[in-house]
């Protein structure tokens, strides 16, 4: 019984002993170290990947979508397939994250595409330019699989450029060389493909009409 008893107390032991020291070297030393790592060498993307103004506040991440509650002085994101949107600040709205799920010929998918493309043409039209339906890119008629893509395509973005130019009283020229700035290629070039950060580009945008 003794003998048992005293095994019983030296397996506890060393379990105790193991999680202790398990507890320090996995809960403790390697997230400071992990963390102090990559402050060190990505200090940008450790503190979340911020965006600033020209004034110095943080307005976002550039890992994260925002919406712009149809205010049509900027580029607007993708659609958010109705999952809810992000406000235009650092207070998101993240209510849902993930896609529609439905397939390409569900009549609500498709019904969803055909109203979003009439919008995106309405909006677009300006005074000199009038899109056709072959010029909306699939990205502004239909959600990621997130729902939270910061990104669209840079003919997304050309395509908006007109109507940007002329609400916020801009050259046309200057409104692209903009797009053309915040427009990011291929990672490590053959990875995904180009794409512009909305929220980037809204924030170069907001302190271009404010200088």
């Amino acid at each position: 019984m003794n003998s048992s008893v005293g095994n019983t107390a030296r397996l506890l032991g060393a379990g105790l002993r193991a999680l202790l020291v398990l507890t320090v070297l996995c809960g403790v030393l390697y997230p400071l170290a992990t963390t102090g790592i990559a402050q060190a060498l990505f200090p940008d993307r450790a503190a979340g990947s911020e965006i600033t103004d020209g004034s110095g506040r943080v307005v976002g991440s550039s890992l994260i979508g925002q919406g712009y509650r149809d205010d049509l002085r900027y580029f607007q994101g993708r659609p958010a397939a109705g999952l809810g949107e992000n406000s235009a600040n650092i207070q998101y709205e993240l209510l849902l994250s993930g896609a529609s799920n439905k397939a390409a010929d569900n009549p609500d998918l498709v019904a969803s595409v055909a109203e979003t493309k009439a919008k995106v043409l309405a909006d677009n039209t300006v005074p000199g330019f009038r899109p056709t339906p072959a010029q909306v890119p699939a990205d502004a008629v239909t959600s990621s699989g997130s729902g939270l893509d910061p990104a669209i395509s840079p003919e997304y973005a050309a395509l908006q450029a007109h109507r940007i130019a002329d609400l916020n009283d801009l050259p046309l020229p200057k409104v692209e060389a903009l797009v053309r700035a915040h427009t990011a290629s291929r990672t490590l070039g053959f990875i995904g493909e180009p794409r512009v950060n909305v929220l980037e580009l809204n924030t170069a945008l907001r302190d271009l009409t404010r200088s």
